[in-house]
């Protein structure tokens, strides 16, 4: 390993997205996989993360302990489940190491936690890690800008059967996208489904749909229906795998930044 190789934790590194992560990091130049935790019950305690990965031993034994591990990372990935984000966002913070998330699921309170936390180290929190997804949501703010109130928006999403949190985080970023960028309140105007006699449809409304289904990794539609013609910005993961190069990405990025909370437009240079 050279001196500018930047070391990753993966939190979850028996999981599926934690094995994409540790093969995503060995085929990655400058990146290694350094450290790779798991939650107490799991099978996977005290075996080689690149084994699991497939990618054959890396040496990195899976422990349950981050803070055994500080010394060994400089950036942690966190694909878990919110509590065990701010857990080990805490400790992070405690020792001046960056984080990337790509966690979904949180609470207003939790967005605050990980926001506070963010004045101490540089964290890239995300609803979605994908290149491809950012796109999307520079294109349907861009869109909504010029089509302004003239169409009704809607946002249709569909993700495997095992998915726990309802819109997805990539559905409600859109949502919030949308709103920002027409002057609505998303508390107010989003409308999550609809059922019997709901009455004429009020151009101020931002639908959501959610399918469950199968394994299907992550469907997104952004629809703008106007009179006589529509408009509907699609982006389909075929693979997870897009998502972890993503993050490894973000991770390379967020290296060596200032503290503070950055996003994935931060680090493909989207920004306005």
């Amino acid at each position: 390993m050279s001196e500018t190789d930047i070391r990753l934790g993966i939190a979850g590194a028996a999981g599926r997205m934690g094995r994409m992560l540790v093969s995503g990091a060995a085929s990655t130049d400058g990146v290694t996989c350094a450290a790779g935790v798991e939650h107490g019950g799991s099978d996977a305690l005290g075996m080689d993360a690149g084994t699991l990965a497939g990618i054959g031993a890396n040496g990195v034994s899976i422990g349950t302990d981050l803070s055994a591990s500080l010394d060994d990372f400089d950036v942690l990935i966190e694909f878990t489940l919110p509590e065990a984000t701010l857990e080990h966002l805490a400790v992070c913070a405690d020792a001046g190491k960056a984080v990337v998330i790509g966690t979904t699921g949180f609470s207003a309170e939790q967005r605050a936690a990980i926001g506070a936390a963010a004045q101490k180290i540089p964290v890239v929190f995300a609803p979605n890690m994908s290149v491809g997804v950012n796109v999307v949501f520079k294109l349907i703010e861009m869109a909504a800008r010029a089509i302004g109130d003239d169409a009704d928006v809607e946002v249709i999403e569909a993700h495997h059967r095992h998915k726990v949190d309802a819109p997805s985080g990539t559905a409600v970023r859109m949502g919030e996208i949308l709103a920002s960028t027409l002057n609505r309140d998303l508390a107010k105007d989003a409308i999550y489904g609809r059922q019997g006699h709901t009455g004429p449809r009020e151009r101020k409304t931002i639908g959501f749909e959610t399918i469950r289904g199968g394994d299907i990794v992550g469907d997104h539609t952004v629809l703008f229906a106007g009179e006589g013609e529509r408009i509907e910005i699609t982006h389909r993961s075929h693979t997870r795998a897009n998502f972890a190069a993503g993050a490894i990405r973000a991770a390379a990025w967020v290296h060596g930044r200032a503290p503070g909370l950055y996003d994935m437009h931060d680090v493909l240079g989207l920004s306005d």
